[in-house]
């Protein structure tokens, strides 16, 4: 049996199986010759041992501190961590596009009026379960506690014994709520609170659900919940009415941006102000997209990220290929159409991905006459605006909402097609002659024209 008790770097190590009330009594020593006392209330095969203090106990605790910051072991090289994860947000500070939120939790524990129970909802990548760390760190790692530091990093890690991080998805049945209400009962080892940190909270059963609810009505005065999930409308309206509710915002393009180019320079790689925003916009509003998209341009530069390098890479279209595919459908030459989207599926893209594009650029184009060339709601790099500046007069708006919508109908008929191609070239053909298209329709129905084009400012 291995040596079993809890101290200053102390640790839940849960097992497969294993219920969360036994994951929040085992842990694993990870102590320096000290002892925290449990108290054993609800099992009497509660085993505390006393971490001895003996060379190979000192041994593994310098190796263990030594892994933190150099590697496994010594001699093997260190494991490569990831961007997402070694620019992860550490205090309310670092946390991009939610500082009202951020501002509304610190407020919170100045005065004293933390709540019970928080549910952040947002989508994928925006800093919840960040923010749910940072939230625990300064609520438990209080300046009164003699390991202050250890416990700071232990929350951040996720590896504290006092604030257990659960999985909504692999332990959603009613046994586990019966289990995480019978850990509640016990108190904190050494922190002021115990806090579930509960991610993808919608995943539970209903009767998962339902065991909850008195436990997050009235819990014990030492214990707080944070549920986090990204589809909100599936956590059930009882669950929600116990809860402060917080929404997370999709975060700017450009602070993404802004974001990606600092990390760039703490690495010291340098790269192309397009290809920055370009990651940017892929990311949706996904800081966690964002540095992983980046990261793999990382790894395939050599010091420099540049345009080409991102478009072999992402698969992105040639902004040349891009633009005579637009210049030809707005002049009306399906030939040239058709040539120009074949080069784009000669350069890896799918039809479907394709026409997606072609739709956005399309959209940038219609949000330029709307809202005028130097509008915010396009996100795009300078020269790219300046090309479609030059294009857009060869368009109107009806006609090119028409267009968009052409679009994303067939992309999404290719998903389900035997025969994406032949649809992708007659969306083309057809894209390139919509006028006449829309003609012939306007002649059986007996009305007049549709889709004008915009007037000739030399009229």
């Amino acid at each position: 049996m291995s040596s079993r008790t809890a101290g200053p770097g102390g640790r839940v190590s849960r097992e497969i199986g294993q219920g969360l009330t036994a994951a929040a009594i085992s842990v694993e020593v990870r102590a320096e010759g000290r002892l925290a006392v449990l108290r054993d209330t609800v099992s009497p095969r509660l085993e505390i041992h006393l971490a001895t203090t003996s060379s190979t106990s000192g041994a593994r605790a310098k190796a263990s501190k030594g892994a933190e910051g150099s590697g496994p072991s010594a001699g093997a090289p260190a494991a490569y961590q990831v961007l997402a994860r070694r620019y992860r947000s550490r205090s309310f500070d670092e946390l991009v596009g939610q500082e009202a939120i951020a501002r509304t939790l610190r407020n919170a524990i100045a005065t004293g009026r933390t709540a019970h129970a928080y549910l952040f909802c947002g989508t994928r990548g925006v800093g919840k379960t960040s923010m749910a760390r940072i939230f625990a760190r300064a609520l438990n790692a209080t300046e009164t506690l003699s390991e202050q530091e250890a416990v700071a990093s232990a929350i951040l890690r996720g590896e504290d014994i006092d604030v257990i991080e659960i999985d909504g998805a692999s332990n959603r049945g009613v046994d586990d709520a019966r289990d995480l209400i019978a850990g509640a009962g016990i108190a904190p080892t050494r922190s002021p609170y115990k806090i579930y940190i509960i991610d993808e909270v919608h995943m539970l059963t209903q009767p998962a659900f339902n065991a909850l609810l008195k436990t997050m009505e009235e819990p014990p005065a030492n214990v707080k919940f944070i549920l986090c999930t990204t589809e909100p409308h599936k956590v059930p309206a009882t669950i929600q009415s116990r809860c402060q509710r917080f929404d997370f915002h999709s975060i700017p393009s450009s602070r993404i941006a802004a974001h990606l180019s600092d990390v760039l320079a703490k690495e010291g790689i340098t790269a192309d102000d397009a290809v920055v925003s370009q990651v940017a916009r892929l990311a949706n509003g996904s800081m966690r997209d964002g540095l992983s998209l980046m990261d793999r341009l990382v790894s395939a530069a050599q010091g420099h990220v540049s345009a080409e390098l991102a478009r072999e890479v992402l698969g992105l279209p040639d902004d040349e290929l891009l633009d005579a595919l637009v210049e030809a459908i707005a002049g009306g030459q399906p030939q040239h159409a058709l040539a120009a989207g074949a080069a784009l599926l000669e350069r890896g893209m799918s039809p479907d991905h394709a026409l997606e594009t072609l739709a956005a650029r399309l959209r940038d184009s219609m949000m330029l006459l709307v809202c005028g060339s130097e509008t915010e709601l396009v996100d795009v790099a300078p020269e790219t605006r300046s090309r479609l500046r030059s294009a857009v007069g060869s368009f109107d708006v009806p006609g090119l909402v028409h267009l968009i919508t052409l679009c994303d109908a067939t992309s999404r008929t290719i998903r389900n097609s035997s025969i994406p191609r032949a649809l992708f070239d007659a969306a083309l053909v057809r894209l390139a002659m919509a006028e006449h298209f829309a003609n012939a329709a306007a002649l059986l129905s007996g009305t007049r024209g549709a889709l004008p084009r915009a007037p000739d400012p030399k009229a």
